[in-house]
């Protein structure tokens, strides 16, 4: 299985931009700059978009293990934080931040799904970083 995008940049790296396009175009041509990645624009970045891979992953994965426990999630919420040390350009962490409602599981089930998850979604896999998790059984 193969997943492919492409980047188009132009000009320097502070005044210049980018083009993202992803096959499926849910990304076409979408905007991504120096300063959505490191002030305040409007655009998108690799790190927004690293955390966006990360969550829909780790929510992905951790429906699979649930199922595998026999659950059927209602609703899994999940924010990742990627942060970057900018000094070192160098990604340091993803912080996973779960809500969840889960009919009839408890609390030590549910831990134990979700720490499988963070540990095992193929995105965790691939990132080079430390992955922390706070998990809510609404």
């Amino acid at each position: 299985m193969k997943h492919i995008a492409h980047a188009v940049w132009n000009g320097s790296v502070k005044e210049g931009e980018g083009k993202l396009t992803t096959k499926s175009e849910v990304l076409n041509k979408a905007s991504y700059c120096h300063n959505s990645r490191f002030g305040d624009g409007k655009s998108t970045n690799p790190d927004e978009l690293m955390a966006a891979s990360h969550a829909g992953c780790f929510a992905m994965a951790l429906s699979l293990m649930l199922g595998e426990a026999g659950y059927t999630p209602d609703e899994l919420k999940v924010t990742a934080t990627v942060k970057m040390d900018t000094d070192k350009l160098e990604l340091t962490s993803s912080h996973l931040e779960l809500k969840a409602k889960i009919p009839s599981i408890d609390q030590d089930k549910f831990m134990e799904c979700a720490n499988n998850a963070k540990e095992n979604c193929p995105v965790s896999k691939a990132l080079n970083l430390e992955i922390t998790l706070d998990a809510e059984l609404l």
